[in-house]
């Protein structure tokens, strides 16, 4: 496979098929987490890891596994990678594993890890599962961190606060200041009601960036005929 393919592999997860925007894919915990940046980025880098190292073990493994249990394997191999991660939020970073909760141990049953497994591990080689894993957790984690930050900044007129659980050295009450005090806030932003609403926003967003492209081409092609 070419360079570019691999490049094309790699860049794929962020926005063409990013796994939130454009798959709609583990809306759940994308809602539920996603009330400060900070959750976002942890939530995300855990996502990622889980889904570089179960998508080079599923591609290992693609032709040793049975088609008929095929999904039990690579939850049962996506399960002990959460548990290493859990392990050590637990270990480590214990603010973020309150923070995330449960949302956490359920990546084993994340619809963007099980499917990425089933429609591209388990169907290509090791270094393209590797690059396709990464793609993903990268274009997971931005998602994650935007839609945080707007719904912080709106709604508690912060940002990045326990980002300090994270990296200690910062302090445990580190947060950056965006909106004064003295002006109201926009709670409605850290409710479920206000994480659709940006969702939204965020899935018109992403629709109009990757029609764009083509919308341009037809009509370039147009004005040539």
């Amino acid at each position: 496979m070419s360079e570019n393919s691999k490049m094309k592999i790699l860049t794929n997860g962020i926005l063409n098929e990013n796994p939130v925007l454009r798959l709609v894919l583990g809306t759940c915990p994308t809602l539920a987490v996603t009330t400060m940046a900070s959750n976002g980025i942890g939530m995300g880098l855990a996502a990622t890891f889980v889904l570089l190292c179960s998508n080079i073990v599923i591609s290992a493994l693609r032709k040793v596994i049975p088609d008929q249990v095929r999904i039990p394997c690579y939850i049962t191999v996506i399960a002990g990678f959460v548990s290493v991660v859990q392990m050590v939020v637990k270990a480590f970073v214990p603010d973020l594993d309150k923070a995330l909760g449960v949302y956490l141990p359920l990546i084993v049953v994340n619809c963007i890890i099980l499917g990425r497994a089933e429609m591209f591990a388990s169907k290509n080689s090791i270094l393209d599962s590797a690059l396709d894993g990464i793609g993903m957790g990268i274009g997971f984690t931005i998602t994650l961190t935007i839609m945080g930050s707007i719904r912080e900044i709106l709604g508690s007129g912060t940002w990045m606060a326990g980002l300090g659980g994270l990296i200690p050295s910062l302090g445990a009450d580190f947060a950056i200041r965006i909106i004064p005090e003295s002006i109201d806030t926009f709670s409605l932003m850290t409710s479920a009601p206000g994480g659709f609403f940006v969702f939204g926003i965020l899935m018109a967003g992403a629709t109009w960036l990757t029609s764009r492209p083509k919308k341009e081409t037809a009509a370039a092609e147009g004005g040539n005929a």
